[in-house]
Protein backbone atom coordinates (compact mmCIF):
# COMPACT_ATOMS: atom_id res chain seq x y z
CA UNK A 1 0.00 0.00 0.00
CA UNK A 2 1.21 3.72 -0.94
CA UNK A 3 2.54 5.63 1.74
CA UNK A 4 -0.94 8.59 2.74
CA UNK A 5 -1.27 11.32 4.50
CA UNK A 6 0.95 12.80 7.19
CA UNK A 7 1.94 15.70 5.53
CA UNK A 8 2.02 17.73 8.52
CA UNK A 9 3.99 15.24 10.40
CA UNK A 10 6.36 14.51 7.65
CA UNK A 11 7.16 18.38 7.20
CA UNK A 12 8.31 18.90 10.89
CA UNK A 13 9.75 15.71 11.13
CA UNK A 14 11.75 17.16 7.79
CA UNK A 15 12.58 20.08 9.42
CA UNK A 16 13.98 18.29 12.52
CA UNK A 17 16.50 16.36 10.21
CA UNK A 18 17.84 19.51 9.06
CA UNK A 19 18.01 21.07 13.00
CA UNK A 20 19.98 17.98 13.33
CA UNK A 21 22.65 18.80 11.42
CA UNK A 22 23.51 21.55 13.69
CA UNK A 23 22.15 20.68 17.17
CA UNK A 24 21.26 17.28 18.83
CA UNK A 25 17.60 16.25 18.72
CA UNK A 26 15.71 14.26 20.85
CA UNK A 27 12.62 13.61 19.42
CA UNK A 28 9.16 11.62 21.13
CA UNK A 29 6.69 9.78 18.81
CA UNK A 30 4.03 7.98 20.54
CA UNK A 31 0.28 6.10 19.49
CA UNK A 32 -1.50 3.19 20.01
CA UNK A 33 0.09 0.36 17.92
CA UNK A 34 -0.29 -0.30 14.21
CA UNK A 35 -0.90 3.56 13.64
CA UNK A 36 1.43 3.96 11.11
CA UNK A 37 4.17 5.45 13.45
CA UNK A 38 7.20 3.18 11.83
CA UNK A 39 6.71 3.68 8.68
CA UNK A 40 6.02 7.42 8.92
CA UNK A 41 9.68 7.80 10.60
CA UNK A 42 11.22 5.54 7.52
CA UNK A 43 9.53 7.83 5.13
CA UNK A 44 9.98 11.16 7.00
CA UNK A 45 14.37 10.41 7.62
CA UNK A 46 15.83 10.03 3.94
CA UNK A 47 18.39 12.88 3.78
CA UNK A 48 20.87 11.78 6.29
CA UNK A 49 21.95 8.17 7.31
CA UNK A 50 19.11 5.93 8.98
CA UNK A 51 19.89 3.54 11.81
CA UNK A 52 16.95 1.75 13.43
CA UNK A 53 16.92 -0.59 16.53
CA UNK A 54 13.53 -2.09 17.57
CA UNK A 55 13.85 -3.18 21.51
CA UNK A 56 12.66 -6.31 21.37
CA UNK A 57 11.92 -8.32 24.72
CA UNK A 58 15.54 -10.07 25.25
CA UNK A 59 18.68 -9.50 27.22
CA UNK A 60 20.45 -6.58 26.73
CA UNK A 61 23.47 -8.69 25.65
CA UNK A 62 21.87 -10.12 22.49
CA UNK A 63 20.15 -6.44 21.80
CA UNK A 64 23.61 -4.62 22.05
CA UNK A 65 24.54 -7.51 19.71
CA UNK A 66 21.98 -6.89 16.93
CA UNK A 67 22.47 -2.98 17.29
CA UNK A 68 26.16 -2.94 17.02
CA UNK A 69 25.75 -5.42 13.38
CA UNK A 70 23.12 -2.65 12.17
CA UNK A 71 26.19 0.25 13.04
CA UNK A 72 28.59 -1.42 11.46
CA UNK A 73 26.56 -1.69 8.32
CA UNK A 74 24.42 1.39 8.00
CA UNK A 75 27.58 3.78 9.44
CA UNK A 76 30.15 1.76 8.72
CA UNK A 77 31.18 1.74 12.57
CA UNK A 78 33.05 -1.26 13.96
CA UNK A 79 32.21 -0.59 18.05
CA UNK A 80 33.34 -4.46 18.98
CA UNK A 81 31.27 -6.24 21.75
CA UNK A 82 28.75 -4.44 24.18
CA UNK A 83 26.81 -6.06 26.46
CA UNK A 84 25.18 -3.00 27.76
CA UNK A 85 23.04 -0.88 26.22
CA UNK A 86 24.43 2.76 28.16
CA UNK A 87 27.61 1.71 26.68
CA UNK A 88 27.03 1.29 23.47
CA UNK A 89 24.31 4.50 23.56
CA UNK A 90 27.73 6.52 24.45
CA UNK A 91 29.47 5.18 21.91
CA UNK A 92 26.64 6.37 19.15
CA UNK A 93 27.01 9.70 21.10
CA UNK A 94 30.81 10.26 20.50
CA UNK A 95 29.80 8.99 16.68
CA UNK A 96 27.36 11.16 16.24
CA UNK A 97 30.02 14.16 17.63
CA UNK A 98 31.74 13.64 13.67
CA UNK A 99 28.82 12.44 12.11
CA UNK A 100 25.16 13.70 11.45
CA UNK A 101 22.66 10.98 11.62
CA UNK A 102 19.19 9.22 12.30
CA UNK A 103 18.44 6.87 15.35
CA UNK A 104 15.21 5.36 16.19
CA UNK A 105 14.90 4.07 19.26
CA UNK A 106 11.14 1.73 18.59
CA UNK A 107 9.05 0.18 21.22
CA UNK A 108 11.52 2.67 23.49
CA UNK A 109 9.41 1.48 26.88
CA UNK A 110 10.10 -2.38 26.49
CA UNK A 111 13.84 -1.13 28.06
CA UNK A 112 11.76 -1.17 31.26
CA UNK A 113 11.36 -4.78 31.04
CA UNK A 114 15.42 -5.20 29.98
CA UNK A 115 17.13 -2.98 32.77
CA UNK A 116 14.94 0.01 33.96
CA UNK A 117 18.41 1.96 34.82
CA UNK A 118 19.11 2.29 31.58
CA UNK A 119 17.01 5.27 31.28
CA UNK A 120 19.10 7.01 34.12
CA UNK A 121 21.77 5.97 32.14
CA UNK A 122 20.83 7.59 29.33
CA UNK A 123 19.61 10.73 30.87
CA UNK A 124 23.30 11.44 32.15
CA UNK A 125 24.71 10.35 28.60
CA UNK A 126 22.62 12.76 26.80
CA UNK A 127 23.27 15.38 29.32
CA UNK A 128 27.09 15.16 28.75
CA UNK A 129 27.32 15.19 25.07
CA UNK A 130 24.13 16.79 23.52
CA UNK A 131 26.27 20.06 23.24
CA UNK A 132 28.90 19.11 20.54
CA UNK A 133 26.49 15.95 19.70
CA UNK A 134 24.63 16.32 16.02
CA UNK A 135 22.09 12.88 16.66
CA UNK A 136 18.61 12.76 15.50
CA UNK A 137 17.57 10.50 17.90
CA UNK A 138 13.88 9.90 17.84
CA UNK A 139 12.05 7.86 20.39
CA UNK A 140 8.98 5.73 19.42
CA UNK A 141 6.76 3.83 21.60
CA UNK A 142 3.07 2.72 21.33
CA UNK A 143 2.22 2.00 25.43
CA UNK A 144 0.62 5.12 26.18
CA UNK A 145 1.40 5.02 30.38
CA UNK A 146 4.69 4.00 30.21
CA UNK A 147 5.64 6.53 26.97
CA UNK A 148 3.89 9.29 29.46
CA UNK A 149 5.38 8.43 32.86
CA UNK A 150 9.27 7.52 31.16
CA UNK A 151 9.01 11.40 29.29
CA UNK A 152 6.36 13.71 31.67
CA UNK A 153 6.90 12.52 35.05
CA UNK A 154 8.45 15.31 37.09
CA UNK A 155 10.45 12.12 38.99
CA UNK A 156 12.09 9.64 35.82
CA UNK A 157 15.27 11.13 34.62
CA UNK A 158 14.25 11.78 30.95
CA UNK A 159 11.63 14.16 31.77
CA UNK A 160 12.20 17.57 30.28
CA UNK A 161 15.06 16.35 27.69
CA UNK A 162 12.86 16.19 24.43
CA UNK A 163 12.91 18.48 22.11
CA UNK A 164 9.60 17.88 19.97
CA UNK A 165 6.75 15.03 20.80
CA UNK A 166 4.21 14.15 18.25
CA UNK A 167 1.11 11.41 18.90
CA UNK A 168 0.16 9.90 15.73
CA UNK A 169 -3.59 9.26 15.04
CA UNK A 170 -5.51 7.28 12.88
CA UNK A 171 -6.10 8.42 9.50
CA UNK A 172 -9.05 10.47 9.40
CA UNK A 173 -12.44 10.01 7.65
CA UNK A 174 -11.09 12.08 3.88
CA UNK A 175 -7.93 9.88 3.82
CA UNK A 176 -10.35 6.94 3.97
CA UNK A 177 -12.42 8.17 1.17
CA UNK A 178 -8.52 8.33 -0.98
CA UNK A 179 -7.95 5.19 0.10
CA UNK A 180 -11.33 3.59 -1.01
CA UNK A 181 -11.26 5.48 -4.04
CA UNK A 182 -8.01 4.02 -5.32
CA UNK A 183 -8.86 0.71 -4.75
CA UNK A 184 -12.75 0.89 -4.96
CA UNK A 185 -13.81 3.56 -7.29
CA UNK A 186 -17.42 2.68 -7.12
CA UNK A 187 -17.64 1.81 -3.30
CA UNK A 188 -21.24 2.88 -1.88
CA UNK A 189 -21.81 4.69 1.45
CA UNK A 190 -22.11 1.85 3.44
CA UNK A 191 -18.35 0.33 2.89
CA UNK A 192 -17.34 3.53 3.66
CA UNK A 193 -19.05 2.98 7.16
CA UNK A 194 -17.87 -0.40 7.53
CA UNK A 195 -14.45 0.73 6.61
CA UNK A 196 -14.49 3.28 9.38
CA UNK A 197 -16.30 0.89 11.48
CA UNK A 198 -13.96 -1.83 11.62
CA UNK A 199 -10.30 -0.10 10.43
CA UNK A 200 -10.83 3.40 12.53
CA UNK A 201 -8.27 5.13 10.11
CA UNK A 202 -5.76 2.27 11.71
CA UNK A 203 -3.00 2.15 9.05
CA UNK A 204 -2.27 -1.24 9.59
CA UNK A 205 -6.02 -2.30 9.28
CA UNK A 206 -6.15 -0.66 6.61
CA UNK A 207 -3.18 -2.03 4.94
CA UNK A 208 -4.71 -5.97 5.96
CA UNK A 209 -7.53 -4.76 4.07
CA UNK A 210 -6.19 -3.60 1.06
CA UNK A 211 -3.94 -6.67 0.81
CA UNK A 212 -6.91 -9.00 1.23
CA UNK A 213 -8.56 -7.10 -1.72
CA UNK A 214 -11.58 -6.00 0.93
CA UNK A 215 -13.38 -3.17 0.11
CA UNK A 216 -17.12 -4.11 0.02
CA UNK A 217 -18.97 -4.44 3.18
CA UNK A 218 -19.56 -7.94 3.13
CA UNK A 219 -16.25 -8.57 2.41
CA UNK A 220 -14.72 -6.50 5.55
CA UNK A 221 -17.19 -8.44 7.66
CA UNK A 222 -15.78 -12.05 5.70
CA UNK A 223 -12.44 -10.96 6.17
CA UNK A 224 -12.39 -9.66 9.58
CA UNK A 225 -14.28 -13.24 10.43
CA UNK A 226 -12.27 -15.50 8.95
CA UNK A 227 -10.04 -18.72 9.58
CA UNK A 228 -6.61 -17.44 10.44
CA UNK A 229 -7.39 -13.82 10.49
CA UNK A 230 -4.85 -11.00 11.99
CA UNK A 231 -8.14 -9.95 13.44
CA UNK A 232 -9.22 -12.43 15.74
CA UNK A 233 -6.59 -11.88 18.69
CA UNK A 234 -5.73 -8.73 18.09
CA UNK A 235 -7.76 -7.27 21.28
CA UNK A 236 -5.35 -9.60 23.06
CA UNK A 237 -2.30 -8.39 21.65
CA UNK A 238 -2.82 -4.91 22.01
CA UNK A 239 -4.20 -4.92 25.51
CA UNK A 240 -3.20 -8.26 27.77
CA UNK A 241 0.04 -7.38 28.42
CA UNK A 242 -0.79 -3.45 29.05
CA UNK A 243 -3.23 -3.80 31.39
CA UNK A 244 -1.19 -6.91 33.21
CA UNK A 245 -3.02 -9.68 35.85
CA UNK A 246 -6.00 -7.05 35.74
CA UNK A 247 -6.74 -7.53 32.24
CA UNK A 248 -9.66 -9.63 33.10
CA UNK A 249 -11.90 -7.13 34.16
CA UNK A 250 -11.10 -4.42 31.99
CA UNK A 251 -11.76 -6.53 29.71
CA UNK A 252 -15.47 -6.84 31.03
CA UNK A 253 -15.47 -3.42 31.55
CA UNK A 254 -14.67 -2.85 28.03
CA UNK A 255 -17.06 -5.39 26.81
CA UNK A 256 -19.65 -3.84 28.60
CA UNK A 257 -18.79 -0.40 26.97
CA UNK A 258 -19.19 -1.57 23.73
CA UNK A 259 -21.97 -3.67 24.27
CA UNK A 260 -23.71 0.44 24.59
CA UNK A 261 -23.35 0.54 28.72
CA UNK A 262 -22.19 4.57 29.22
CA UNK A 263 -22.79 5.02 33.02
CA UNK A 264 -20.57 3.80 35.88
CA UNK A 265 -23.65 2.30 37.70
CA UNK A 266 -24.77 0.72 34.23
CA UNK A 267 -20.71 -0.79 34.06
CA UNK A 268 -20.40 -1.82 37.46
CA UNK A 269 -24.00 -3.34 37.38
CA UNK A 270 -23.20 -5.47 34.25
CA UNK A 271 -19.73 -6.11 34.93
CA UNK A 272 -20.33 -7.27 38.67
CA UNK A 273 -17.71 -5.20 40.69
CA UNK A 274 -17.60 -1.30 41.19
CA UNK A 275 -16.16 -0.23 37.55
CA UNK A 276 -14.84 3.35 38.60
CA UNK A 277 -11.89 3.00 39.11
CA UNK A 278 -11.25 0.95 36.02
CA UNK A 279 -12.73 3.43 33.84
CA UNK A 280 -10.57 6.64 35.50
CA UNK A 281 -7.92 4.39 34.37
CA UNK A 282 -8.87 3.20 31.02
CA UNK A 283 -9.49 7.40 30.21
CA UNK A 284 -6.51 8.96 31.99
CA UNK A 285 -3.79 6.64 31.66
CA UNK A 286 -4.74 4.53 28.58
CA UNK A 287 -6.86 6.87 26.45
CA UNK A 288 -8.97 4.17 25.25
CA UNK A 289 -12.15 5.51 26.88
CA UNK A 290 -13.15 8.80 26.79
CA UNK A 291 -15.16 10.37 29.92
CA UNK A 292 -17.72 12.44 28.33
CA UNK A 293 -20.28 15.34 29.26
CA UNK A 294 -22.57 16.56 27.34
CA UNK A 295 -22.66 20.23 25.74
CA UNK A 296 -23.20 23.18 27.96
CA UNK A 297 -22.47 20.97 30.68
CA UNK A 298 -19.83 21.98 33.57
CA UNK A 299 -16.42 20.25 34.06
CA UNK A 300 -17.57 19.39 37.83
CA UNK A 301 -21.08 18.17 36.30
CA UNK A 302 -22.09 14.26 37.32
CA UNK A 303 -23.66 13.71 34.02
CA UNK A 304 -21.12 11.73 32.98
CA UNK A 305 -21.07 9.20 29.81
CA UNK A 306 -18.10 7.25 28.77
CA UNK A 307 -17.59 5.89 25.24
CA UNK A 308 -14.80 3.30 23.84
CA UNK A 309 -13.05 5.53 21.97
CA UNK A 310 -10.98 3.58 19.66
CA UNK A 311 -13.30 2.09 16.77
CA UNK A 312 -11.51 -1.58 16.02
CA UNK A 313 -11.85 -2.22 19.81
CA UNK A 314 -15.13 -1.50 19.98
CA UNK A 315 -16.17 -3.85 16.83
CA UNK A 316 -13.72 -6.29 18.48
CA UNK A 317 -15.05 -6.15 22.14
CA UNK A 318 -18.53 -6.58 21.15
CA UNK A 319 -17.95 -9.10 18.46
CA UNK A 320 -14.90 -10.94 18.62
CA UNK A 321 -14.46 -11.34 22.50
CA UNK A 322 -18.23 -11.17 23.19
CA UNK A 323 -18.36 -14.51 21.20
CA UNK A 324 -14.93 -15.74 22.03
CA UNK A 325 -16.17 -19.32 22.73
CA UNK A 326 -17.09 -19.54 19.54
CA UNK A 327 -14.18 -17.94 18.00
CA UNK A 328 -12.12 -20.61 20.16
CA UNK A 329 -14.29 -23.57 18.18
CA UNK A 330 -13.57 -22.20 15.18
CA UNK A 331 -17.43 -21.17 14.75
CA UNK A 332 -16.86 -17.95 13.11
CA UNK A 333 -20.35 -18.81 10.92
CA UNK A 334 -21.70 -18.03 13.98
CA UNK A 335 -20.12 -14.90 14.94
CA UNK A 336 -20.15 -13.68 11.30
CA UNK A 337 -24.08 -14.19 11.74
CA UNK A 338 -24.13 -11.84 15.09
CA UNK A 339 -22.54 -9.26 13.28
CA UNK A 340 -24.97 -9.64 10.34
CA UNK A 341 -27.83 -10.17 12.65
CA UNK A 342 -26.92 -6.44 14.83
CA UNK A 343 -25.29 -4.39 11.75
CA UNK A 344 -27.95 -2.19 11.52
CA UNK A 345 -28.19 -1.29 14.93
CA UNK A 346 -24.39 -1.07 15.54
CA UNK A 347 -23.73 1.18 12.61
CA UNK A 348 -26.53 3.36 13.29
CA UNK A 349 -24.08 4.49 16.57
CA UNK A 350 -20.91 4.20 14.15
CA UNK A 351 -22.60 6.99 12.02
CA UNK A 352 -23.05 8.96 14.89
CA UNK A 353 -19.58 9.35 15.30
CA UNK A 354 -18.32 9.23 12.12
CA UNK A 355 -20.47 12.56 11.28
CA UNK A 356 -19.35 13.70 14.60
CA UNK A 357 -15.77 13.65 13.55
CA UNK A 358 -16.17 14.52 9.97
CA UNK A 359 -17.60 18.30 11.60
CA UNK A 360 -14.49 17.99 14.01
CA UNK A 361 -12.31 17.52 11.17
CA UNK A 362 -13.68 20.34 8.78
CA UNK A 363 -11.82 22.79 10.41
CA UNK A 364 -15.18 25.08 11.25
CA UNK A 365 -16.17 24.56 14.30
CA UNK A 366 -14.43 24.94 18.21
CA UNK A 367 -16.56 22.32 19.88
CA UNK A 368 -18.01 19.05 18.47
CA UNK A 369 -20.01 17.00 20.64
CA UNK A 370 -22.96 15.52 21.31
CA UNK A 371 -25.73 16.42 24.60
CA UNK A 372 -28.45 15.03 27.09
CA UNK A 373 -30.38 15.57 29.78
CA UNK A 374 -30.15 13.98 33.25
CA UNK A 375 -31.61 10.69 33.25
CA UNK A 376 -30.75 9.98 29.34
CA UNK A 377 -33.31 12.47 28.12
CA UNK A 378 -33.52 14.73 25.03
CA UNK A 379 -30.36 13.25 23.56
CA UNK A 380 -28.81 14.96 20.53
CA UNK A 381 -26.43 13.36 18.47
CA UNK A 382 -24.40 16.32 17.24
CA UNK A 383 -23.74 19.76 18.74
CA UNK A 384 -21.27 21.62 16.42
CA UNK A 385 -20.53 25.28 17.87
CA UNK A 386 -18.00 28.33 16.27
CA UNK A 387 -18.09 31.02 19.17
CA UNK A 388 -16.61 33.02 16.89
CA UNK A 389 -19.20 33.69 14.43
CA UNK A 390 -21.87 32.95 17.06
CA UNK A 391 -23.38 29.90 14.90
CA UNK A 392 -24.41 26.57 16.04
CA UNK A 393 -25.59 23.42 13.94
CA UNK A 394 -27.75 20.78 15.61
CA UNK A 395 -28.07 17.48 14.19
CA UNK A 396 -29.48 13.95 14.13
CA UNK A 397 -28.41 10.89 12.45
CA UNK A 398 -30.10 8.07 11.44
CA UNK A 399 -28.98 5.71 8.82
CA UNK A 400 -33.24 5.99 7.29
CA UNK A 401 -33.53 9.60 6.46
CA UNK A 402 -37.41 8.84 6.69
CA UNK A 403 -36.88 8.56 10.52
CA UNK A 404 -35.18 11.97 10.91
CA UNK A 405 -37.62 14.07 12.56
CA UNK A 406 -36.39 17.79 12.72
CA UNK A 407 -39.81 19.10 14.79
CA UNK A 408 -38.99 16.53 17.54
CA UNK A 409 -34.74 17.33 17.28
CA UNK A 410 -35.91 21.43 18.24
CA UNK A 411 -38.39 20.24 20.91
CA UNK A 412 -35.18 18.28 22.22
CA UNK A 413 -32.93 21.20 21.90
CA UNK A 414 -35.07 23.88 23.54
CA UNK A 415 -32.89 24.78 26.61
CA UNK A 416 -29.56 25.06 23.87
CA UNK A 417 -31.80 27.36 22.07
CA UNK A 418 -32.71 29.55 25.48
CA UNK A 419 -28.99 29.87 26.66
CA UNK A 420 -28.10 31.56 22.67
CA UNK A 421 -30.25 34.00 22.22
CA UNK A 422 -29.00 36.08 19.09
CA UNK A 423 -27.23 32.90 17.78
CA UNK A 424 -27.90 31.32 14.38
CA UNK A 425 -29.05 28.13 15.04
CA UNK A 426 -29.24 25.47 12.31
CA UNK A 427 -31.18 22.34 12.76
CA UNK A 428 -30.15 19.34 10.20
CA UNK A 429 -30.63 15.54 9.62
CA UNK A 430 -28.18 13.36 8.78
CA UNK A 431 -28.72 9.84 7.36
CA UNK A 432 -26.51 7.27 5.15
CA UNK A 433 -27.26 9.53 2.12
CA UNK A 434 -25.05 12.84 3.57
CA UNK A 435 -21.84 10.66 4.46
Amino acid sequence: MKFYDREQELAALKEIEDISGRYAQMTIITGRRRVGKTTLVKEAFRRIPFVYFFVGKKSERMLCQDYSEILYEVLGEDLGDFSSFPRLFRAIMNISKRKNFTLVLDEFQNFRYINESIFADMQNIWDENKEESRLNLVICGSSYVKMKKIFEDKDEPLYGRKTAKFQIRPFGISILKAILSDYNPEYTNEDLLTFYMITGGVAKYVELLVMRDAFTKEKMISSVISPGSYFLDEGNELLVDEFGKDYGNYFSVLTSLAGGKTTRGEISAECGFDAGGYLERLDNDYDIVKKARPYMAGDKSKNVQFVLNDNFLNFWFRFIYKYHSAVEISNLEYVRNKVIADYSTYSGFVLEKYFRQSFSESGKWNIVTNYWESGMKNEIDLVAVNDSEKTIVIGESKRNPDKIHLDKLKEKAARIVSHHNGWDIRFIGLSMKDM
